[in-house]
C-alpha cells in the first residue's frame, strides 16, 4: 500500500531529517508544497487533510496552527513539536516506556514525538520509578550533552559559519541557565514526578548524537540497589526492544576509549545505548544516541510504522 505523507516543515532539521528517512521507501509518496507557499494556510489545509500522516516539525503556535487546518477523522498527526507532549488528549510517542505504549500509539490519530532530551532522561528513569527504586518526590538531577543541530537552523550557522571560529565555540557550553528548558514540562509529566527534575544541558562543538546522564545516590533511594541491580532491571525491562541497547556492564570498558565515552557513537541510527556506571554508594545512568535519530526523526518514523500498523522498524536501523 501506498500511504501519502505530508512534513509541514519540512525546511527544518527534524522536517529535513524525516524527508531523507522517506525517500528511500517505496510505500511512502511524499506531498510537496512549494517554497514560496509554505506559509498559506490555504495550501497547507489542502495538503493536510489529502494526507494519510502529517508531521509537524513546526514552532509551538504553527503546529497548533495546523492541526486547526484538520477537516477529516482519518489523517494521522505526528507532531515534533513541544505544543502537545503534556496534553492528555496527544499520545507520547516513546514506544518503549510501557508494554501498553504501542497500543496507545496504534490506536490514536494524535501522537507527540518526544524531545530528545527528555527521551534520554525517560527512558533511563522509568523502569526504575515504576519499580519503586526512585519514589515520585526524588530529587532527580539531569546533565545532558548534545551536538549544535539540536539548536536548530540558528545554532547550526552559529558554529559552522567560516567567520565564526571563535574560541568560546570550541569548549562545551552550557544553556538554558533558567533551569526552564522546554522540555522539563515533559520530563516531569511522564514519569509522574511530583517535582520537575534539575536539568542542565550542554551543547558541544560537533553536529549531532548525545549522551543523557542521570546521577544517583544509592543512600537516597527508596530501595537498596547496586550498579548490578540497575544494569538487571534496565535490561530486564527493555528486552526484546529493537532499538534500545541496554550495556552489559562486563561490556563498559570495552565500548569506553581509554575511559571516554563517545557521544557520536549511536549516530545516524535508531538505537539508544543504556550505560550503568558507578559503585556501591554512587551510581550513573546514561542514554547515548544520535538526537537527530532516535531524538527526533527516527522515533517519529517509528511512531508512523505503528501507526500504520506496519513493522515498526521499516526504514530505520
Amino acid at each position: 500500500m501506498m500511504y501519502k505523507v505530508f512534513v509541514d516543515g519540512h525546511e527544518g532539521t527534524t522536517g529535513l531529517k524525516i524527508n531523507e528517512r522517506l525517500l528511500k521507501r517505496k510505500d511512502v509518496k511524499i506531498l510537496k508544497i512549494d517554497h514560496k507557499m509554505r506559509k498559506d494556510v490555504k495550501e497547507r489545509s489542502k495538503l493536510i487533510n489529502e494526507a494519510d500522516v502529517v508531521f509537524l516539525c513546526l514552532p509551538d503556535d504553527a503546529a497548533k496552527e495546523s492541526v486547526s487546518l484538520l477537516k477529516n477523522n482519518k489523517t494521522k498527526i505526528i507532531d515534533a513539536s513541544t505544543a502537545h507532549r503534556t496534553n492528555p488528549d496527544w499520545v507520547y510517542g516513546l514506544p518503549e516506556i510501557d508494554k501498553d505504549q504501542r497500543k496507545k500509539i496504534r490506536g490514536s490519530n494524535r501522537v507527540c514525538v518526544p524531545g530528545c532530551h527528555a527521551t534520554g532522561f525517560i527512558l533511563a528513569v522509568y523502569p526504575l520509578i515504576k519499580q519503586g527504586i526512585i519514589e515520585d518526590d526524588h530529587p532527580l538531577v539531569c546533565y545532558s550533552l548534545t551536538g549544535y543541530s539540536g539548536g536548530g537552523k540558528k545554532m547550526i550557522k552559529t558554529y559552522e559559519d567560516i567567520d565564526q571560529h571563535k574560541e568560546e565555540l570550541i569548549a562545551p557550553r552550557h544553556y538554558a541557565l533558567t533551569l526552564k528548558h522546554k522540555h522539563i514540562p515533559e520530563m516531569q509529566y511522564v514519569t509522574g514526578l511530583q517535582y520537575p527534575p534539575l536539568f542542565l544541558p550542554v551543547v558541544g562543538n560537533f553536529y549531532n548524537g548525545m549522551a543523557v546522564s542521570v546521577p544517583l545516590t544509592t543512600r537516597s533511594l527508596k530501595k537498596k540497589v547496586t550498579v548490578e541491580d540497575v544494569n538487571d532491571l534496565l535490561s530486564e525491562y527493555y528486552f526484546g526492544e529493537n532499538f534500545i541497547n541496554v550495556i552489559h556492564l562486563d561490556a563498559n570498558e570495552i565500548l569506553l576509549d581509554n575511559g571516554f565515552l563517545n557521544p557520536v557513537g549511536c549516530n545516524n541510527t535508531n538505537m539508544l545505548d543504556l550505560f550503568t556506571f558507578g559503585n556501591d554508594d554512587q551510581i550513573v545512568i546514561i542514554s547515548r544516541f544520535d538526537n537527530l535519530g532516535k531524538g527526533a526523526s527516527g522515533t517519529a518514523v517509528q511512531n508512523m510504522n505503528i501507526m500504520l500498523g506496519i513493522d515498526e522498524s521499516h526504514g530505520l536501523k
